[in-house]
């Protein structure tokens, strides 16, 4: 069997597009180059234990594993990913904020949160999707301290809960209800299209930040806040990102008209990459106030969940409305 054979084979049994089976493919050649060129710059100089650099990609091959095979087992697995994503962010970020043990009920109804919002993406009740935390979880939240009779630091408390609600279960939740917008003119979903188009420029942008950082980064650009940025990093990244998404946005939205004008990739890629930044340093600015260096360890080489999805936290809702604004077809 070819390749071209097999990339249609697995779209077919996916009820993907073949261009994100090739995108998928093309990932995974990315992430054998970087094993062997982690490798090959070890070779020579052999450390106490893993690397930070190898490290990093064993835990990408695993990310990206995870993602992709969520997304190869259909709409309803992929919800449950992306829902259980949410948890593990909600979870973690409970776990390094100061809460009350009074707020115990207030806890568990902002846990419950989870799989209703789930239900609404899953059913493609937009209209609930978007109100419900923000409004609904706004009002239940403190109403629910206020029956308990629990003032003491009141607003510290329903602020803080309400920020990381917001954080981990609304704005992850856009990932989420892209795979619920409607099908292209071919008949095909392209809604896994659009979550490996955001996750795909959006990691990238975190990446060449990074690597353009590293390379030619010399002028910070928030040192108070995250000392690591520098101006080389963003710029280098917000250039590679927005280059990338003229090429790729084509590919994986071939149903929509919209899309394949250069202008429309351009515009999403400059929005994920300032957008990116912007995610990456607010998880920076909260991790300063508490005073930890990683939201976690969960994740080898990254740190915790939130480390790892800080620039989707901005990137996912936008792109979704983005996405919308400008494709008909989505409303």
């Amino acid at each position: 069997m070819s390749l071209t054979g097999l990339i249609d084979w697995i779209a077919s049994a996916a009820g993907l597009q073949p261009n994100a089976v090739g995108v998928i493919l093309l990932i995974y050649l990315g992430l054998g180059l970087a094993s062997l060129v982690s490798h090959y710059l070890m070779r020579d100089r052999p450390v106490r234990g893993e690397t930070e650099l190898i490290k990093r990609v064993r835990s990408w091959w695993v990310m990206v594993t995870l993602a992709a095979g969520a997304l190869l087992l259909g709409r309803s697995v992929a919800v449950v990913f992306f829902a259980f994503l949410s948890f593990l962010a909600l979870k973690e970020y409970f776990s390094i904020i100061p809460t009350r043990r009074a707020d115990r009920e207030v806890l568990a109804l902002a846990y419950l949160s989870i799989p209703i919002q789930a239900w609404f993406i899953w059913t493609a009740q937009y209209g609930f999707f978007v109100i419900f935390v923000p409004v609904y979880m706004f009002i239940v939240l403190p109403s629910t301290m206020v029956v308990l009779g629990h003032t003491e630091g009141f607003l510290k408390a329903v602020g803080t809960l309400h920020w990381g609600m917001m954080t981990a279960v609304y704005a992850l939740g856009h990932i989420a209800y892209l795979l619920v917008l409607p099908k292209d003119q071919t008949g095909i979903a392209e809604g896994a299209s659009l979550v490996l188009l955001l996750l795909v420029l959006t990691e990238l942008n975190d990446v060449a930040q990074y690597v353009w950082g590293k390379s030619f980064g010399h002028r910070r650009i928030i040192p108070k806040v995250s000392p690591g940025k520098t101006w080389g990093g963003f710029l280098g990244g917000l250039a590679t990102t927005a280059v990338v998404a003229v090429l790729i946005v084509p590919v994986l939205m071939p149903g929509q008209p919209t899309a394949q004008s250069p202008l429309y990739g351009l515009g999403l890629g400059l929005l994920i990459a300032v957008l990116g930044f912007f995610g990456d340093v607010s998880i920076s600015a909260l991790k300063r106030d508490l005073g930890i260096k990683d939201s976690g360890t969960m994740i080898p080489g990254h740190g915790g969940i939130l480390d790892r999805v800080d620039s989707l936290i901005f990137t996912a809702p936008l792109f979704l409305h983005y996405t919308r604004f400008f494709n008909p077809a989505f409303w």
